[in-house]
């Protein structure tokens, strides 16, 4: 009964987990260009710009750039 018990607690935990993945976001800029982020951009106050990391590499889009953020469910 443990065993079966365990392995419940195991497959919700795994799924609580997959649940908890970021969704990725359609950015739309001024200019009327489309930019699908793997996840939503964080805001850095400093340079005024949304950061995020696509293929290993870090993306900046300048704020004033951007018109609008929508997340694809």
């Amino acid at each position: 009964m443990t065993r079966k018990l365990l392995a419940l607690v195991l497959a919700c935990t795994a799924v609580g987990s997959l649940a908890a993945c970021s969704h990725p976001t359609v950015v739309q800029t001024k200019d009327g260009q489309q930019i699908v982020a793997p996840d939503e951009p964080e805001y850095n106050k400093k340079s005024g710009t949304y950061q995020y990391e696509d293929n290993g590499k870090k993306v900046q889009i300048n704020k004033d750039d951007v018109h609008s953020m929508q997340e694809v469910k």
